[in-house]
Order: structure tokens, then C-alpha cells, then sequence
């Protein structure tokens, strides 16, 4: 894979396509016959084992994003850099970006993630899963180019589900046609929001309303220059039983009262999309701008997350395959002592266990989507958290090895690597830290045995 370095000319326009590299395409199993036409990984029970087999559909997805990724995104993550070099604010919204995303449109490669057909493709978790890999291979800017970047897909099915006519209209719309960002706002800084309960922001009913007064960081999405709403977790009911205190409010981001206080970079990278601290002061929602009702906030926060967890997992797994191209190489290209680096037995190594922890992670994850798609979110909550645990953990090896191998170069802005690494790191805290996935997976264990 080429390296990341920055073009002389400012205003570089979208790549046109040109000898195409060879795709790297995650099908490898025969599709199913005629009459499955709708499923892209069709499992099987053989004697007690669980068969995951690729579709023709599943490699129809999987060949067309692979083309735009070789025609259009590899070429332009060269001219993102620069543009985004040349910005005023690390909060910019490059032109080849909305040139990307003209282009995804106009192939039919937008909102895949969606899983109702009036507003994607209908794809299921195991049908997208392999394409949140392929989008994984190039994290800054391929999510977005086809609208599938987190948080706004967790946002948009909420407001699919959840949202009144008024919200789909005037929010879930402009996000599904790429017009508009939003962000989710739910950690906070006082307490350990790893316990979804211990949110404290108040949400007081009043006559006229809901009155919120609390602060939260770590906003994703929150420093877009085109997030225009918020949906905000806090308790509207502390008395109530303790899954019942929360709700979930949609806040437009220039609401009265609503102060974003700074951007939080991550290990020094002030990201595009930011991750925001923000503080409410007397900001008053109308009712009808409640998610589902009082004291849903919790149930829809699980809901929201269990496909997210996907998402961010298959990512990741795509970040490890381009890691783990870089690491081979690099290893192939350099030499010390009289020999390649790829000759040293130690290295040798690195490329075999990268190749088996991500081949394992990718089934974990595929097996976890089936099961969602199967029996829903909360028979397959041990799976979602087991591939939560694996995933990221897995990518930071790849990448960390992947560092080492490029020597200095691998912590330099030259190669990927170091931001990849640090998005990597930041994941296994995101939507749930390591610990409270472990503790989650370790309960049924134990409720099992016990009967």
C-alpha cells in the first residue's frame, strides 16, 4: 500500500479511475442457490459446527466497494491529507470528501449499514459486517464517503425507530442523505459512565417541558461543521427503579443553553469529527422531543449499541488487514545485516500471528451478527461482548508490530499507523471499556453453571 504524503497542489479534484488494483475481496466461499437471494452469509449447522457461507449478493456488495475503494478512496486519502493540511481548523469538511461522497451516491454505495429498505439497502448485521471491514482499511475518510460513519448510523436508526414523524423529517433525512452530522451524548466527566446508570445530567419535567442541566464529554461527532443535533441520555426520574431513571431527548447543537466547551483530542489528534465536552445551563426540550418515552433511555441505549459494536469491530479488522499489508512491505523491502527483514524468524512470527488473530476475530464477529440477526440483541449480548473484547485488543497487536517494523517511520504522520494505533486504543473504551465487557461475559458463565 502506497504511503500518505501530501500533494503540492491545493485543490486536487476526485481521481478518475485508472488501472485498478487488485481487490481484496473477503469472499471465499461458494454463494447460495438462486432462491437466497437476499442473504449475504448464509449459516449452516453441520454437525455441530457453525457454517458461515458468502452469498452472491454478499460478493456483489463486497466487489462494488472494493472498486470504489481502489478507483477512488486509496487515491484520494493522499489529497485528504492535504486539504486538510491547507484547513484553517482540523474541524473542516474537505472537498474531496463531499467528491467522494457525490461519487458513492451515484454507484448506489450509500447507507448500506441501514437495515430497512425504505432507507438503505435492507442489508442484515451479517450482510454489512464484511463491508464495515472494507471501509475499516481507510478509517478517516471511506465510513463517511458512504455514510456509514459512526455515531450518525446508530443516530439514524434511532430516529427510524424512535423518532416521531417531525425528527424524520427533520433530522434523519438530511443525516441519510449526507446534508447533516449529529453526535450522541452520553459519557460524562464526574462519573464512571461505563455504569450507563450513573448518568447524573438532569432532565426536570416542567410545565413547559423537559429543563436539562448537566455536562458530557467525549461527544463524537460534536465538533462536525455540519452536526446540527444532538440526542442527549440523562434522568428524568431519579426515584424510578434504576433502569427506568433514564431518557433520551433530542437537542438541536445551537439550542439555547447549549455550550460546546472545547474539543478533546485523543493522544494529540485533534480529529476531523472531534470529540466534544459540552455543557447544558437551563436547556428546555419540548416533550415531543422524547425518544420512545420516559424511562426508555436505557433500553434504547442497548438497542442503539449492539450493532454499533459491529461496526466498530469489523473496522477494526480492517485496520489490522491494511496494518498487517504494511508490516509484509515493509519487511519485504528493507534489509539489515544482508537480509530482508521478512527473512528474520522473529518477524516471521509477527506476520503469522497477525494473520490467525485477525482470521479469528473476523469469524467472532461474523458468528456475533449472525446471531443478532438470528434472535436479536439480547440472546446474542455474550457474543456482541465477547467481539467487543477481541477486536480492538486484536488490531492494536497488528498495528503495534506493524509500528515496529517501520522502525521510526511508524510513529511519524508518513504512514497511518500511529493515527490507527490511536484510534485503535481509544476504541477499547468506547461504547463500554474491556472490564465491563468481562464482567458481562463472566455473569452468564457463572449463571449458567449455576442453573
Amino acid at each position: 500500500m502506497h504511503r500518505l504524503r501530501p500533494l503540492a497542489a491545493r485543490n486536487v479534484p476526485l481521481p478518475n479511475p485508472t488501472q485498478r488494483n487488485v481487490t481484496r475481496s473477503l469472499a471465499t466461499e461458494p454463494g447460495p442457490t438462486e432462491t437466497e437471494p437476499h442473504s449475504c452469509v448464509r449459516s449452516t449447522e453441520r454437525q455441530g459446527a457453525h457454517v458461515l457461507e458468502i452469498s452472491e449478493r454478499g460478493r456483489e456488495y463486497q466487489e462494488r466497494l472494493n472498486a470504489f475503494m481502489d478507483d477512488f478512496v486509496y487515491p484520494a486519502e493522499p489529497i485528504y491529507s492535504e486539504q486538510m493540511a491547507a484547513a484553517a481548523s482540523p474541524h473542516t469538511q474537505p472537498q474531496i470528501l463531499e467528491d467522494l461522497k457525490a461519487e458513492a451516491k451515484k454507484q448506489g454505495l450509500w447507507n448500506l449499514f441501514h437495515p430497512h429498505p425504505e432507507w438503505g439497502p435492507g442489508l442484515t448485521n451479517l450482510e454489512y459486517a464484511p463491508l464495515a471491514e472494507i471501509t475499516g482499511r481507510s478509517m478517516e475518510i471511506a465510513p463517511e464517503a458512504i455514510n456509514c460513519n459512526a455515531p450518525d448510523t446508530g443516530n439514524m436508526e434511532v430516529f427510524t425507530v424512535f423518532g416521531t414523524d417531525e425528527h424524520k423529517e427533520k433530522y434523519l433525512r438530511p443525516l441519510l442523505e449526507g446534508k447533516i452530522a449529529s453526535a450522541f451524548a452520553m459519557t460524562e466527566p464526574a462519573v464512571a459512565s461505563s455504569d450507563a446508570t450513573n448518568v447524573e445530567m438532569s432532565m426536570e419535567r416542567t410545565d413547559d417541558g423537559f429543563v436539562l442541566n448537566g455536562r458530557k464529554w467525549f461527544a463524537s461527532n460534536a465538533m462536525h461543521p455540519n452536526c446540527r443535533v444532538l440526542i442527549v441520555m440523562g434522568k428524568t426520574d431519579p426515584s424510578a427503579e434504576v433502569h427506568r431513571q433514564q431518557s433520551m431527548l433530542v437537542v438541536p447543537i445551537d439550542a439555547p443553553g447549549v455550550t460546546v466547551v472545547r474539543n478533546l483530542p485523543v493522544y494529540g489528534y485533534a480529529d476531523r469529527e472531534g470529540h466534544a465536552e459540552i455543557v447544558f445551563e437551563n436547556v428546555l426540550v419540548p416533550f415531543k422531543d422524547i425518544l420512545k418515552g420516559e424511562g426508555e433511555g436505557f433500553a434504547i441505549s442497548q438497542a442503539r449499541l449492539g450493532p454499533g459494536r459491529i461496526h466498530h469491530c469489523m473496522r477494526a479488522i480492517g485496520a489490522a488487514e491494511r496494518a498487517l499489508e504494511l508490516m509484509v512491505g515493509r519487511a519485504e523491502s528493507r534489509v539489515t545485516f544482508g537480509e530482508k527483514l521478512s527473512s528474520r524468524s522473529n518477524i516471521q512470527d509477527w506476520i503469522a500471528e497477525s494473520r490467525i488473530e485477525i482470521d479469528q476475530a473476523r469469524l467472532l464477529t461474523l458468528h456475533a451478527a449472525d446471531m443478532m440477526d438470528k434472535y436479536g440483541n439480547k440472546v446474542a449480548k455474550n457474543e456482541i461482548a465477547e467481539i467487543k473484547v477481541v477486536a480492538p485488543t486484536m488490531a492494536l497487536k497488528v498495528i503495534d508490530r506493524a509500528v515496529q517494523v517501520h522502525g521510526g517511520g511508524g510513529v511519524t504522520e508518513d504512514f497511518p499507523l500511529a493515527r490507527m494505533w490511536a484510534h485503535m486504543r481509544t476504541l477499547r473504551l468506547a461504547d463500554g471499556p474491556d472490564e465491563v465487557h468481562k464482567r458481562s461475559i463472566a455473569r452468564n458463565e457463572i449463571k449458567k453453571y449455576r442453573g
